[in-house]
């Protein structure tokens, strides 16, 4: 599935408007989990139990009805995934928290299907034709929407970011551009020092956006606190701070995009390791770090990409990848402040380009996870962007790539 976001402009009461239905959302939302809670146990709630409440709620609540029924439905459906999520997790025994459902406190979307909207015939406006009052918008973007039927877009989101509302249509289409084989195969090494090293010896720079911009952020952050709570000027200073992280998040983003493209079409096969970088941020004195190489976001869109070209994408397991010797494979210790691998059988390697060349050899030899093509993207979020769960896998590309 496609996504294609536009830049939507309307005027204040517009926005006003937007902002209602995304608080209708998050009650309805809100309302299906506090349902799955109350429930006796003998009474099993399910996807068409909440999606059934949630017409109950539209008859007893006016703001409710105002807002489409599809959007209601997926408002509940939306609750259902977390409470899907949290089943998954207690089946599969997943160790420590189990992510209970929460109450959603700061929404940020709504999300329309197949009605509530109307394209205008040269597919630069849209229309929402619910009791809400949004009205006709804008669509601002160089997305070519055009050339894709009316009855390919799945669902239209609103969303609300720091800088202004955006529109999303979810296309329902493969993306598929095969890329002739090059006969090149690739293991990765991400890392802290380097973005990446791979099995050639070559270290990518890590950019580091958040450390650049963290002074900017930080006097930003500080102003807000200078402000009168609740005053006009508070919430400009907060707007403010919002749109320096906003601005990072699309950094990250957009580099991460730009170097998974590049590997995954110069190369046939790319293995990179199956971390767990939820665990690993655990540790309070490289968390920063570690979240700012987005390592996760990395993996997401080598995955995509590797989809898209036709490629092979592995991943395998980190054990011992960095201490084991690429050439003779003798476990060869060394600290973490060791840069150089030295290895009594005369190979010396800097210490990521021998862990690089030891993922190839897993994946080449199929040590890793049986995941060749996989998507990869397993959730209903956009990449690097939180929104909601109910499309599988949605993703996002830039017209410039």
């Amino acid at each position: 599935m496609l996504v294609l976001e536009y830049k939507v402009k309307g005027k204040q009461n517009q926005y006003n408007a937007i902002d209602d239905a995304i608080r209708t959302t998050q009650f309805i939302r809100n309302k299906a989990i506090r349902y799955w809670m109350d429930a006796p146990r003998e009474l099993k709630i399910d996807k068409f139990a909440l999606n059934k409440y949630s017409t109950e709620l539209r008859s007893d609540f006016t703001f409710a009805a105002e807002l489409n029924s599809m959007a209601v439905q997926s408002a509940a459906e939306r609750g259902w995934s977390a409470i899907s999520r949290f089943y998954d997790n207690c089946k599969s025994k997943k160790s420590g928290k189990k992510g209970y459902p929460r109450f959603q406190k700061d929404c940020r979307s709504v999300e329309y299907k197949t009605s509530g909207w109307k394209l205008h015939k040269t597919k630069r406006r849209i229309t929402f034709t619910d009791k809400k009052g949004i009205g006709e918008l804008k669509l601002l973007g160089k997305w070519d929407i055009q050339s894709y039927e009316l009855k390919d877009i799945k669902r239209v989101r609103l969303i609300r970011r720091a800088d202004g509302y955006y529109a999303q249509f979810c296309v329902g289409i493969d993306v598929v551009d095969i890329q002739p084989k090059t006969g090149e195969e690739i293991g990765l090494d991400v890392g802290i020092e380097s973005f990446y090293t791979d099995s050639n010896g070559h270290h990518e720079p890590n950019p580091q956006f958040l450390r650049k911009a963290e002074k900017s952020i930080k006097h930003s952050q500080k102003r807000i606190y200078k402000k009168v709570k609740g005053s006009s000027g508070r919430k400009k200073a907060r707007k403010l701070y919002a749109k320096k992280h906003l601005k990072v998040s699309r950094q990250r983003n957009e580099h991460a995009k730009r170097i998974a493209r590049n590997v995954c079409k110069s190369n046939d096969l790319v293995a990179y390791e199956d971390l767990r970088v939820s665990n690993m941020v655990k540790n309070h004195c490289l968390a920063k770090s570690i979240s700012d190489a987005s390592w996760y976001l990395f993996r997401q869109w080598i995955e995509y990409f590797a989809v898209k070209f036709d490629k092979i994408a592995i991943a395998v397991a980190p054990h011992y990848t960095s201490q084991k010797c690429s050439s003779c494979g003798v476990i060869v210790k060394k600290s973490l402040s060791t840069r150089t691998h030295n290895c009594s059988c005369g190979l010396h390697l800097h210490r990521d380009t021998n862990a690089a060349v030891n993922i190839l050899n897993l994946a080449k030899n199929r040590g890793g996870h049986p995941r060749i093509n996989a998507t990869g993207v397993e959730t209903a979020t956009l990449l690097g962007v939180s929104l909601v769960e109910q499309v599988l896998t949605v993703n996002v590309e830039s017209p410039c790539l």
